[in-house]
């Protein structure tokens, strides 16, 4: 497949409480980026409601659609493929973009590229980096996903490590409403622990002894909520801003550990970050520093890309379309769909 010809691909993404749709060129150009949010609806009930979900991306995903298209100045008639999320996520939420996508392809008898919801995170980075290629280490840090992943070449994964319990952004989650920060914890813990002290309470760091790579957060999180029970049992007060501070630096060095360890014994000179949690502060920070220090690239894309988008899902459909992938009219919705899997 020759990349001379312009590709424009249509992407829809609807893996959780985000209606999503883009227009993007060559797999590097955004011509437009619609995200309908389902946030404050969520944060009555202090997390994702997997039903609400489905039937708000129902109301709204035509209406994006119509708006990524627009905001494009374009037609479904100059869209070459459509590319589309059918896994991991909610599977009623996923289902909802994966008929639509079908629809339109069938309608408009134009191929469909079933996207992995995080190869969509890991091509966010390609979106503001034209100098970003393959090999590279990334980082997918978000609600549901910590993996770090090796980049082969594009559409080709090597999965170096993974979580074996709470990915990073549900720790956040979970710890932000015990603190009374409530739903979305991530952006609020970040917020808050800028006021801490990151030193002032020690909290475990979990390292999984039969893989070096891998992470686990639950018992970092049972211990930062063993500590507030701790202290109101004792009817003693604690600093939230501390806790979170506390709270955050154990997850960062984690994460940062790890993923230094990876990219020094693979020899890679580029890492990259990708996912909800990547828009954190102090994740970027740490990760900056520790690349400088090794003389290594990092990349890292605006936080518009870092959580759910259908940008990143046209970036990753573009590579996809050209290595020939294409899906036929039994795409399904796969809630666990594993990175590499087809």
């Amino acid at each position: 497949m020759s990349e001379s010809k312009e590709i424009n691909i249509l992407a829809i993404e609807s893996s959780c409480d985000e209606t999503a749709a883009a227009v993007v060129r060559n797999g590097r150009e955004v011509r437009s980026n619609i995200i309908s949010s389902q946030i404050d609806l969520h944060k009555l009930y202090g997390g994702v409601v997997p039903e609400i979900a489905s039937r708000k991306h129902i109301e709204k995903i035509n209406q994006v659609i119509k708006e990524a298209l627009s905001e494009a100045g374009t037609t479904l008639d100059e869209i070459d493929a459509i590319g589309v999320t059918y896994g991991p996520g909610l599977v009623g939420a996923l289902l909802v973009g994966v008929a639509e996508a079908k629809a339109i392809a069938w309608a408009k008898d134009i191929p469909l590229v079933g996207v992995h919801h995080i190869e969509g995170h890991i091509s966010a980075n390609y979106i503001e980096h034209p100098d970003l290629e393959p090999p590279f280490v990334c980082l997918v840090a978000s609600g549901g996903h910590t993996h770090l992943v090796c980049v082969k070449e594009y559409g080709k994964y090597e999965i170096l490590g993974r979580t074996r319990d709470d990915a990073a952004g549900e720790a956040y989650d979970k710890v932000a409403r015990a603190i009374g920060l409530g739903y979305p914890g991530g952006p609020k813990i970040d917020r808050i622990a800028k006021e801490g002290n990151p030193d002032a309470i020690q909290f475990p760091k979990a390292k999984v002894n039969d893989a070096e790579y891998d992470f686990s957060f639950s018992g970092l999180k049972s211990a930062v909520l063993n500590y507030i029970n701790g202290c109101k049992m004792k009817g003693e007060t604690f600093d939230p801003a501390d806790l979170a501070a506390s709270f955050q630096k154990a997850v960062v060095e984690v994460l940062v550990g790890n993923s230094m360890r990876a990219v020094e014994k693979l020899g890679m000179k580029k890492f990259a970050i990708a996912g909800g949690v990547a828009s954190n502060s102090a994740l970027r920070e740490a990760m900056e520093e520790a690349c400088e220090k090794r003389g290594m690239k990092f990349y890292r894309p605006s936080p518009i890309y870092c959580t759910d988008n259908a940008a990143m899902i046209g970036a990753a459909a573009y590579y996809e379309y050209l290595a020939g992938t294409r899906s036929g009219w039994d795409l399904n919705a796969v809630p666990n769909l594993k990175l590499g899997e087809r």
